[in-house]
């Protein structure tokens, strides 16, 4: 496979791809872009040349700013990451950061001085830090100054991590970056890099182990918003984008910057991404897009029982978690409108299969997206028969290729990307999810996906939340165990059990029902909203 030459003078990232035989194939017809491509201008100054100057493109922390003020910013910022800090194309430039505005500046100003750029969530700490920092050969940190501490701490006992530089994460401009940056010209001659040039390592949530890192082109950041952006969300540059995912993920890297950027709308930003913070967003900016998990859009419809008003939202996206039957049906018949769900993965980059406006139902993920193809396959990785439970397979225009990590084998089989997920393919060609592969529950011989108990639980008027695991059996090899949550007020005794396990033999097979139910008053879960079964299963 031949690469185009590379505008990275330090080679760390383009040596450590997966070898070619190990790639996924990559389906690029119709995603036309030309050699020389950095991500990073096509997000600011392109977009100001466009006449998208005076657009709003970020708000947060009590500041709106146009698309010409982040541009401004934006090559201020890269000209003192070159003349001040040293970066060169192709170093690995680490960002620590809750989701603001001054967070997007910095990527984007790392992106335009050909740096690779690894966003990290604000809950990590320094042992956590380390791992992501010595995996990537990081040599420079840029941090919120308002969570310095375990980023310093990290970097005393850090051989590579040689500067970790402070911005200000509030609309004050009072750090060291920023007043680098205050003397540097509007203009900068932003690296000439290729379209295949590493512009970014999206660190994995995995569970456990060696934190895997995926490796991103700057076409793949034009991708996902030229495909899932254009094609499912139909962004114009009236959109007011909110959502709940962190940036440092690819989910909301793509929903809360990407896209909105790439289509001259406009990027809300929220440190603290509560239902309540989220519904104050929407009132105020009139949001139209919004990206969340379904714990939370239950929230807001318990929001707008006491009279919030979210008419503004003309997209809702959930993601993340599974889409529950009932929080589709009662969004749809909240609002009028489809709720969207979507499957995606940080080895590609963000959503390749996604319910459409007008053929969105419950229970379904829906068909790929344009670019892409999927099919559901057996241990063999031959294709299964339509109705049958396997593994999913998906191929397209972006793809898994982690940095030297002996898992590349494991994810990607013949050119298709593995993701860990079960699935079935009706009659229709219809994808629906059925659970994690490690999800699925086996009892007495029967396969059970725990989300399919969950949604039965879930649309119980007793349920707030739950989580259902596969805990081991002497007689079944496994029964199924649900983590309840219940509404305020209502007893947590032996007749609720009943009543919620007649509920669910009444929903879906009663063979599914859950023999053992545990009363919990919170459920364990990541920055993004979701649900850590691993953890229930841990205990």
């Amino acid at each position: 496979m031949d690469m185009l030459p590379s505008a990275h003078t330090d080679t760390f990232s383009r040596d450590n791809l997966p070898p070619f035989d190990q790639w996924p194939e990559f389906l690029l017809d119709g995603f036309d872009y030309p050699d020389q491509l950095n991500a990073a201008v096509e997000l600011t100054d392109k977009m100001v040349l466009q006449g998208f100057g005076d657009h709003v493109a970020l708000i947060g922390n009590g500041r709106r700013r146009t698309y010409k003020e982040l541009s401004d910013w934006t090559n201020r910022l890269a000209h003192a990451l070159v003349e001040d800090y040293g970066v060169r194309p192709g170093h690995r430039v680490l960002i620590r950061s809750a989701n603001n505005p001054a967070m997007v500046a910095c990527w984007l100003a790392a992106t335009k001085a050909g740096a690779v750029v690894v966003n990290t969530m604000p809950m990590l700490r320094a042992g956590e830090l380390s791992k992501i920092v010595d995996k990537a050969q990081v040599n420079l940190a840029l941090c919120d100054t308002r969570m310095m501490d375990e980023i310093v701490a990290c970097a005393k006992g850090s051989p590579c991590l040689e500067k970790v530089i402070g911005f200000d994460g509030t609309a004050n401009h009072d750090a060291e970056l920023d007043r680098a940056g205050l003397n540097k010209p509007v203009k900068f001659d932003a690296i000439r890099t290729s379209q295949d040039d590493v512009a970014l390592l999206g660190f994995t949530s995995g569970t456990t182990g060696e934190p895997k890192a995926t490796m991103h082109f700057h076409r793949d950041l034009m991708i996902i918003a030229d495909g899932y952006a254009k094609e499912v969300l139909g962004v114009t540059p009236d959109d007011v984008f909110v959502g709940s995912p962190p940036l440092a993920f690819t989910f909301g890297l793509g929903g809360l910057a990407v896209f909105p950027l790439r289509f001259g709308a406009t990027a809300t930003l929220l440190e603290a991404a509560s239902p309540p913070n989220m519904i104050e967003i929407i009132e105020t900016y009139k949001a139209t897009v919004c990206f969340t998990a379904p714990t939370a859009y239950r929230a807001m419809m318990r929001a707008m029982d006491e009279g919030a008003d979210l008419s503004s939202l003309r997209v809702a996206v959930s993601a993340g978690e599974t889409l529950p039957g009932p929080v589709f049906e009662e969004w749809k018949a909240k609002t009028g409108k489809e709720m969207l769900d979507g499957i995606g993965s940080t080895e590609l980059l963000h959503i390749f299969i996604s319910n459409r406006f007008g053929s969105a139902a419950p229970a379904q993920t829906g068909t790929p997206v344009t670019g892409y193809q999927a099919i559901v396959v057996d241990e063999e990785m031959a294709e299964v028969a339509r109705g049958t439970i396997g593994k999913l397979a998906v191929k397209g225009p972006t793809g898994c290729r982690y940095l030297k990590d002996d898992r590349q084998a494991n994810y990607v089989r013949d050119g298709w990307n593995l993701t860990g997920d079960s699935f079935i393919q009706d009659e229709a060609g219809i994808f629906h999810f059925a659970a994690r592969s490690d999800d699925m529950i086996i009892s007495s011989g029967y396969n059970i996906a725990g989300p399919e108990v969950e949604a039965a639980l879930l649309s119980h008027d007793d349920v707030v939340e739950c989580a259902v695991i596969g805990v081991a059996d002497e007689d079944r090899g496994q029964i199924v165990q649900a983590h309840v949550v219940l509404v305020e007020n209502v007893s947590p005794d032996k007749e609720c059990i009943k009543r919620l396990q007649d509920h669910v033999k009444q929903t879906i097979a009663p063979f599914k029902y859950p023999r053992s139910v545990v009363f919990t008053d919170a459920l364990p879960k990541t920055q993004t909203g979701k649900i850590q079964r691993f953890r229930l299963r841990e205990e």
